[in-house]
């Protein structure tokens, strides 16, 4: 038995139980916050599921209807169809790296759209597989040219790495839209980009349209459960631990007062052992 199972045992009873529940207590607390962080990312998954489901077909809509400026994107509008009309800047098109696209880390195309209004709208046109040499990506169907329409889905901007890791030139590491406003200039939508839907006229070949949102809604409900589960039981264990104890003790107990009182003629040989000892000293 190790040094701590002794100390353990030294303890009166009503110490080391207290121990025992408040082990249980404490387990049970970090069990019910990974639970509740679970619900929240359920919660969280279901309303983006929602918005999916709300928005991704909804009837496509000129892009002055929704977008004003360059920074006004509203969360709820995430997905909408948006109908623009302009001129692809296909010089100023860029690569955004290590998108898990079919299996690779993939290269989504991003192209500029100058706007009949002026703005400047980041389009991702869809993703290409990487070079077979090389670190870059292979080449991208390109643009059309001349005036367009295009019909994209809205979708708001990425962060950049919080490595602080950087990219090639003519890539990006992210789709951060203050990043490739430093190459297309101030009237870029920094708030969110489009990604493509369709293209009037359409070339006759295209990058890998990116696939649709999945409807899984994640493991998250399950994982909330399993916690709870796991709160309970500690409890459980503990109360098997105490029960386990009660037992051994109650066998002790009637181990002890099961055992047989010596008898008299046991006692009267040890009285006659005890004169013979004496008078063997005698002598």
């Amino acid at each position: 038995m190790t040094s701590r199972g002794v100390s353990m045992q030294r303890l009166p009873t009503a110490g080391r139980w207290s121990i025992y529940i408040a082990l249980a207590v404490a387990f049970a607390i970090a069990c019910a916050f990974l639970a509740v962080w679970q619900f929240d990312r359920n919660e969280e998954r279901a309303g983006e599921l929602a918005l999916v489901a709300a928005n991704y077909d909804a009837e496509v809509v000129p892009v002055g209807e929704l977008l004003t400026g360059t920074d006004d994107f509203a969360p709820g509008d995430e997905w909408r169809p948006v109908l623009l009309r302009g001129e692809y800047m296909a010089d100023d098109q860029v690569y955004v790296r290590n998108r898990p696209h079919g299996g690779t880390s993939a290269f989504e195309v991003l192209t500029p759209f100058l706007a009949d209004d002026g703005r400047i709208f980041v389009i991702d046109r869809g993703w290409v597989r990487p070079a077979e040499e090389g670190s870059g990506p292979s080449a991208a169907p390109p643009p059309p040219e001349g005036t367009v329409e295009v019909i994209v889905r809205l979708r708001p901007g990425e962060a950049l790495p919080a490595s602080g890791r950087g990219a090639p030139e003519g890539q990006v590491p992210t789709i951060n839209l203050p990043l490739i406003a430093e190459r297309t200039g101030d009237a870029t939508v920094v708030s969110s980009y489009g990604m493509l839907v369709s293209e009037e006229p359409a070339t006759a070949a295209r990058p890998t349209a990116i696939a649709a949102p999945t409807e899984d809604p994640g493991p998250h409900l399950s994982y909330a459960i399993q916690w709870i589960l796991f709160a309970v039981m500690g409890f459980v264990f503990i109360a098997y631990v105490i029960r386990t104890e009660i037992a051994h003790r109650r066998e002790s107990a009637s181990d002890s007062r099961e055992l047989p009182a010596p008898s008299r003629r046991d006692r009267d040989m040890e009285d006659e052992d005890a004169l013979l000892d004496a008078a063997s000293s005698a002598r």
